[in-house]
Order: structure tokens, then C-alpha cells, then sequence
């Protein structure tokens, strides 16, 4: 009996055209800034083990029993005060980063489709393989938008890859970008947008480099991400020639009350006022595209404590989202991670392919 295990196919044909794809991911947002919509996103965000790591039973007890009837609702007035006519930002921008990346790949000679994705949420993972395998599609590159590797984001991706392999049948090549924190196009992209907020407002008494939190356990464990924000922080600071007193790194987004990587982004901002620093510019160099966390949670709760505790003028740097610098860098990072394979564009792309093939069976024969 045929094992229905796997997902069915179409039957294979030999010879057919190989195609090649990228996959950049992204962590997922509500499909609207209401209660019930942030309440779904939330328990699937939050029921991920990857996430969080405390004993499974305990740790469901917490989330349906408690967040899941306390949470939604705040979140959502939040999600409303930086919702957009097309949407979430998140959603907005990766979906553009993603078109953006296949134009600029175009323009290099590669014939790739580039798609979007979101480890939670809709246009999930899954959804996106199905499609790119509908398409024709036998290379995958899963490119995520986490510069910085962590269990909690970069292996929530793998394990949706992962976990959709083991139900196909006919598996693509695949091949995973672990992180670019240290990539010299990103940090380039990184600098020059500082760099232009400084031309067009000028340069504030201290830079913040406020990066998403983890609990200190996860560090303790072995996830390499507060060591690579670091020296993200490290190499941007080098490029924009600042000395180690002219700058902060600092860790955002806490939840519950455990124990999270330090210092914390808002209360240091507070420290920073009543301590006479008048001017700060805050910028997310984890995050390539604007969201929550960057547009509400620094740009309005963060800005709003400073301004209260003494200090005198609040700058939020914009994320990286759609500017070219950033779309070359990916640009550049794509390139190097599909070293190998065939991808110019052209009709005769899929004749070079074949023929490649058949001399490698004739070399084989003889």
C-alpha cells in the first residue's frame, strides 16, 4: 500500500526544469490590531518550545490560564496605534524586502524567485514551500531577517523547514542562513543609515543599540545571540567612529519576571535622563524591518520615559526596511550562500542545467 504519509505529488518527470528560490522569514504578526487576531498570533508565538523553556505543563497552565486572557487586549491597542492602511508594518516590510531582494538579484544575472514567509501567522512557512514546490522549485535558500542567531528566532525558522520536509516526499535542496551579524554589507547598511539620520538631525549626545531580549538562561545554555549582538554593536561603532563612551547596548522586550540579558533598553534611557544626558538617538540594528517593537515599544513607551525623567530630545532611527544599502546587502548574502548553483537567468538556463547533467552521467560511465 502507498505510504500516506507524505503530502501527495504530481508524478516526476525527468528532465524538467530545476529552479532555484529563496525563502526570507520572518517571525509573524497579528492579521489585525484586534484582541482575537493578537490572541491566535500570540498562543501559536508563544506555545513554540523553541520560545520559551520552562516545563511544558507549567508553562501552558501560564499561557491559556493567564497572558492568553490578559494580554491580547493590550497588545491589540498597541498593534492599532502603529497599524498601517496596508497592514503591519512587519508584514508590510518584508513582504517589499522580499520583492525588492528578486529585482535586485535580477539585475545580477540570477533567475530566483524570491518569496516571503512568517515562522507564525499567516502566509506561514509551509504555505510558502507549497507554492515555491508547485512552481517548480527544487533549490530552497531559507534566508531569515534575524542577523543575529538564536534558538528562540533563527531555529523557530529550521524547525518549520524541518518539520514540512519530513511530510514531502520530494525534498528540495536546501540550504540555511545561520547569521550576517558580522557581514561587512550589513554592518555597512547599519552605518550609513545612522549616518544619514546624523546628516538630516544631527548627532545626539549618545547612541543606544537596543536589541530584542532573551532570559539570561538561554545565554547560560549556549544560544551565541548576546555575543553576536555585541559584536554587531562593536563593528557599528567602529564604522561610525565612535569611541566606547559614546554609545550603549541594550536589551528590550522583557517578558514575565524572569531574569533577561542587561542592561534593559528603558529603564538605562531613564538612568541616562536623570544623569543629565540630554539627547539620545535609539537604534534597532536587529531589526531590518519596523514593527511593535521598534515603532511602539521604542519609538512611543521608550521616548515617553526619557522625556519624563529629564531628557530633553528623543530620536528614533528608522529601521532598515526598504533602503537600497539593505537590499544589496541581502543582495550580497544571497549571493554567497547560493555558490554553486546555476542560476542565470535566460532561456537557455534549463539547456545549461541539462547539459551539465548529461556530462556528468557520460564522465560517469566511462
Amino acid at each position: 500500500m502507498p505510504n500516506t504519509r507524505f503530502i501527495p505529488e504530481p508524478a516526476y518527470t525527468h528532465g524538467q526544469a530545476v529552479r532555484t528560490a529563496i525563502l526570507y522569514c520572518n517571525l509573524g504578526t497579528p492579521d489585525a490590531p484586534t484582541t482575537g487576531a493578537v490572541r491566535r498570533y500570540l498562543a501559536e508565538f508563544l506555545g513554540d518550545r523553541r520560545v520559551v523553556e520552562i516545563p511544558r505543563l507549567l508553562w501552558l497552565l501560564i499561557l491559556h490560564g493567564i497572558i492568553l486572557r490578559v494580554r491580547p487586549a493590550k497588545s491589540a491597542a498597541k498593534y492599532a496605534s502603529i497599524w498601517t492602511p496596508e497592514g503591519s508594518p512587519l508584514k508590510v516590510w518584508t513582504e517589499k524586502q522580499a520583492s525588492l531582494l528578486q529585482g535586485w538579484l535580477a539585475t545580477q544575472g540570477h533567475d530566483v524567485l524570491v518569496r516571503y514567509a512568517m515562522t507564525y501567522g499567516s502566509t506561514s512557512i509551509t504555505s510558502q514551500l507549497d507554492a515555491l514546490k508547485a512552481q517548480g522549485v527544487a533549490r530552497v535558500l531559507v534566508l531569515t531577517a534575524y542577523p543575529q542567531y538564536s534558538a528562540t528566532t533563527t531555529a523557530s525558522v529550521f524547525d518549520a523547514v524541518y518539520r514540512w520536509a519530513s511530510a514531502t516526499r520530494l525534498i528540495p535542496e536546501l540550504r540555511f542562513v545561520n547569521r550576517y551579524h558580522d557581514d561587512p554589507f550589513y554592518i555597512d547598511a547599519l552605518a550609513r543609515n545612522v549616518c544619514k539620520h546624523w546628516q538630516e538631525n544631527g548627532q545626539a549626545d549618545q547612541l543606544v543599540m537596543s536589541f530584542h531580549g532573551l532570559p539570561q538562561r538561554n545565554l547560560q545554555l549556549g544560544d551565541p545571540y548576546h555575543c553576536e549582538c555585541h559584536k554587531t554593536a562593536r563593528l557599528l561603532a567602529e564604522q561610525l567612529g565612535l569611541r566606547k563612551d559614546q554609545y550603549k547596548v541594550t536589551f528590550q522586550s522583557r517578558l514575565g519576571r524572569a531574569q533577561w540579558l542587561q542592561p534593559y533598553t528603558e529603564p538605562t534611557l531613564v538612568a541616562m535622563a536623570k544623569a543629565g544626558v540630554a539627547r539620545v538617538d535609539v537604534v534597532c540594528p536587529g531589526f531590518p524591518s519596523d514593527c511593535l517593537e521598534t515603532l511602539e515599544e521604542i519609538g512611543m513607551e521608550a521616548r515617553e520615559a526619557f522625556l519624563h525623567a529629564g531628557g530633553k530630545e528623543f530620536r528614533y532611527v528608522p529601521c532598515l526596511n526598504d533602503q537600497h544599502e539593505w537590499i544589496s546587502a541581502l543582495c550580497a548574502i544571497a549571493q554567497r550562500h547560493m555558490g554553486g548553483w546555476d542560476t542565470a537567468a535566460g532561456p537557455d538556463s534549463t539547456a545549461r542545467e541539462q547539459s551539465r547533467a548529461r556530462a556528468l552521467e557520460i564522465g560517469a560511465s566511462q
